[in-house]
């Protein structure tokens, strides 16, 4: 049997740090003199920071020199961090530490692919850490999704072929990018919103072990 490899998303997935970027954009927007909407931050979804502001900026129609983006996106994170910092292992979404325990006591290896370059302080805060072979996020990829690069590297991390690699993710962008690695994509959400994904699950209290072994034991894609 082929080795088999399983890759998670953060944001959306693992924890719904969502709410908090979206506190701080809020924040940022009212600062720079327009209101930022919940409906407007979707648009955020599986997006880099920078990307981030600049979508932001178009909203709100601001040009900006170089020193202020760069202001901006400090400023940003440091609100972002300050609310991440009281993160405590209940902001957890539902199931996925069984989910983890079940592929650990397989001896799975598990990656994280995240856009978020505070991955690992989060993973801390939440005590996931240790369940993770690899943590590949902002810090180590150049492309944002929906370039595979970062789930590329994680199954070259994980020692394990793409074609026998399952992905977790929340953002259409994220979906697109797990296909675009030939992996095997799961959709974590509105499944007419990613379906795109090979399967489609609100959260992970519908992914049951019996589900879990069958992707560990079947061939993948490739």
């Amino acid at each position: 049997m082929k080795k088999v490899g399983f890759i998670f998303d953060l944001d959306g997935v693992i924890v719904d740090t969502a709410k908090y970027h979206f506190l701080a954009w809020h924040k940022l927007a009212k600062e720079l003199g327009f209101e930022f909407t919940k409906e407007q931050n979707e648009l955020f979804k599986g997006v880099s920071r920078k990307r981030c502001l600049e979508i932001l900026l178009d909203i709100g129609s601001i040009k900006a020199t170089q020193e202020q983006f760069d202001t901006w996106m400090v400023e940003k994170n440091v609100d972002y961090l300050a609310y991440i910092e009281k993160m405590d292992a209940s902001e957890i979404l539902p199931d996925v530490p069984r989910v983890l325990k079940y592929l650990k006591k397989k001896n799975i290896p598990i990656a994280l692919g995240s856009a978020s370059k505070n991955a690992k302080p989060i993973l801390e805060k939440v005590d996931l850490l240790p369940y993770f072979d690899s943590i590949v996020d902002g810090n180590n990829v150049t492309k944002a999704k929906p370039d595979p690069e970062v789930f590329l590297i994680a199954a070259k991390n994980l020692s394990v072929d793409p074609s026998s690699c399952v992905v977790f993710e929340d953002a259409v962008a994220g979906i697109q990018a797990a296909n675009a690695a030939g992996m095997v994509s799961i959709g974590i959400g509105d499944a007419e919103i990613l379906n795109e994904a090979d399967y489609n699950f609100t959260d992970f209290t519908g992914i049951s072990d019996d589900f879990l072994e069958s992707l560990i034991n079947k061939e993948h894609k490739g």
